[in-house]
């Protein structure tokens, strides 16, 4: 690395923060990441309680396969090579009510004739899905690290473009309504969820198929590290407990930022990695948008928020499915306005790091977009917010242990995370889960990473990226860093 290059001040120590400041490093400026929170992360968040640990981010890890386009940008900004990676046999076991199931295994051809045993009926739809998930298996993202190469990769996907068309103009629910059966219908989703484009649910079974959407032990922390691990060897600086109030701006370009409690730190480019809505209307006061900017941030469908209810139990649960979906004989209520028929468990058998020996972590995700009634209960009525949180946890125990005989009494911990834990620890708007929602028809490219009228400053992460997840980390930073060498004439290294 170049040393006394231009300071580069990034907002958020998210994975999208810290990719930044790899690839700012790397390139010769002097990076420093400012965290409001005492660890890195964001939304790629584990937290320990008593002897368990509870994930809330990595189901799989898009790039584990050593090889893919996605796989040389995670080694661009970490030693993704150090990374324990488990395969899942089978990515969801959907159960309904009546104790009857339906397995989907990750491997095409076991997930094909599981389900052709289940339910003959629907044999064109499952031969369909099945040839949805082979294609898409062959189809290679864009690689920046690539160059003219990926020329080559767009003329050997031609073939797929019309399915990929096809795909991103349907909802996860509109695909599985071409089925009988209402426990494979149940794996496409209904409500929130099932708005996400069917698009994006194809890709996922085609990636973990393909051994490209592995599991890290570890969760998101174990990437996380690795990423923050390497931004401080190449020099980089990291800040915790420094919240930005405000991007200072000078004769229209952004020249430092101001921390709650009034100090100014300065700098040649402001990168904001922090929330969208936060950083554009209050840390900017709204004065540099596009035309559109209001329009996106008030129409544009974001993933929901969620609850998350987090077990610690005393048992080995070695015998049950990583992921579970349990269909409801009655809906559950979560909050005025959400009603769920079905309940998401992940089963943390095959994470070592998560609990003892004879000992397992178990979480079940709740969503909802009823926000702000879980942030205004937790700020006007403290009791009322613990026995909301109480009676959740209650009704969740009594759903799993239909599953797991003996489970209330081997229960040791249980933590209920909501909407405003999000918001509090994150600040992401609206508490969502990720940014903007992949919905049918709607937008797969980059948003613009800059604002009008506001030079030396560029945005990075899930805000700019529509679908979220990880993988925006680097796809986003490596970009805008690139574009900040072009603006300095320094030469971009991310090698």
């Amino acid at each position: 690395m170049k040393q006394g290059g231009k300071r580069v001040v990034i907002i958020g120590g998210g994975i999208a923060g810290l990719c930044a400041g790899v690839y700012a490093q790397k390139c010769g400026y002097r990076a420093e990441v400012l965290e409001m929170q005492n660890l890195p992360g964001g939304l790629a968040m584990s937290w320990q309680r008593d002897v368990y640990t509870f994930e809330t981010c990595l189901h799989w890890l898009y790039g584990s396969k050593p090889g893919d386009g996605m796989h040389s940008m995670w080694q661009e900004v970490c030693e993704i090579g150090r990374l324990t990676l488990v395969h899942h046999e089978e990515m969801v076991r959907i159960e309904a009510a009546n104790g009857e199931s339906v397995s989907f295994p990750t491997n095409v051809e076991r997930l094909e004739a599981e389900l052709l045993a289940r339910s003959p009926q629907d044999a064109t739809a499952i031969r369909r899905l099945a040839a949805d998930i082979r294609s898409l298996a062959k189809f290679k993202m864009p690689n920046p690290v690539a160059g003219w190469r990926n020329l080559l990769t767009l003329l050997a996907d031609l073939p797929r473009m019309p399915l990929l068309r096809k795909l991103s103009k349907m909802s996860g629910e509109e695909y599985g309504n071409r089925f009988k059966d209402p426990l494979i219908r149940a794996f496409f989703g209904e409500g929130d969820l099932g708005r996400i484009s069917a698009l994006a649910l194809i890709f996922s079974l085609a990636w973990m198929g393909s051994g490209n959407g592995e599991y890290a032990v570890g969760g998101a922390q174990a990437l996380i590290r690795l990423i923050e691990e390497k931004f401080l060897s190449l020099g980089g600086q990291m800040r915790f407990g420094a919240r930005v109030q405000r991007i200072l701006v000078e004769n229209g370009a952004a020249v430092g930022v101001e921390l709650a409690g009034g100090e100014a730190i300065a700098a040649d480019w402001v990168i904001s990695a922090a929330d969208g809505h936060a950083t554009i209307y209050e840390m900017l006061g709204g004065k540099y948008k596009a035309p559109e900017t209001d329009k996106m941030y008030s129409e544009l469908e974001l993933f929901p928020s969620y609850l998350q209810v987090s077990l610690g139990v005393a048992l080995d649960l070695a015998g049950q499915p990583p992921m579970l979906t349990r269909l409801l004989d009655a809906p559950f209520h979560v909050d005025p306005g959400t009603e769920l028929n079905h309940l998401s468990f992940r089963v943390f058998n095959f994470d070592p790091t998560f609990a003892p020996a004879g000992k397992t972590a178990v979480t079940c995700f709740i969503p909802t977009h009823n926000h702000s009634y879980w942030v205004n209960l937790r700020e006007s009525d403290p009791a009322g917010y613990r026995a909301e949180k109480h009676r959740v946890s209650e009704a969740v125990i009594g759903i799993l242990e239909r599953n797991v005989p003996g489970l209330r009494p081997a229960i040791e911990v249980t933590d209920v995370a909501t909407p405003a834990t999000i918001v509090r620890y994150t600040g992401n708007w609206k508490g969502a889960m990720e940014g903007w929602m992949l919905t049918p028809g709607g937008r797969m490219r980059p948003y613009p990473n800059t604002l009008p009228g506001l030079r030396q400053f560029l945005m990075v992460g899930q805000w700019v990226s529509p679908g979220g997840g990880l993988p925006s980390g680097p796809v986003t930073a490596r970009p805008a860093i690139e574009t900040i060498c072009k603006q300095d004439k320094v030469l971009f290294t991310p090698k």
